[in-house]
């Protein structure tokens, strides 16, 4: 049986979005320098929005307030999911891996969510 986690970090959902907005961050500084304020801002604000609110949403009490904050990280997935798509398709670099830990990240909140609702 799974110890319950403690803080936010012990969550495996944090752990894997964390890493995504390392590559995020490593990805982005190669960016074209036109687009450290349009792109490259953009990406970054929504790929910390992740596990920002993976991290806000561990230490609500309500199930609907925890919801809540991690339906929050869905939605800033999925704007990081578009970037992914146009990074690739503007040519700023290969996002494979990017848009994988993506998937596996989805995954983890929709089953932390329905994990909630069931509790």
């Amino acid at each position: 049986m799974k110890t319950p986690a403690k803080t936010f970090q012990d969550l495996e959902v944090w752990k894997n979005s964390h890493a995504f907005v390392l590559g995020v961050y490593r990805l982005t500084a190669a960016f074209p320098v036109d687009e450290r304020f349009g792109m490259v801002s953009q990406f970054r604000r929504a790929d910390v929005s992740i596990p920002a609110n993976i991290a806000e949403g561990f230490r609500k009490y309500t199930v609907a307030d925890k919801a809540r904050f991690f339906n929050t990280a869905e939605g800033s997935l999925e704007e990081c999911r578009y970037y992914c798509i146009l990074a690739r398709d503007l040519g700023y670099g290969n996002t494979t891996n990017l848009q994988e830990a993506l998937d596996r990240i989805a995954a983890q909140l929709a089953a932390y969510i329905q994990g909630l609702r069931e509790s």
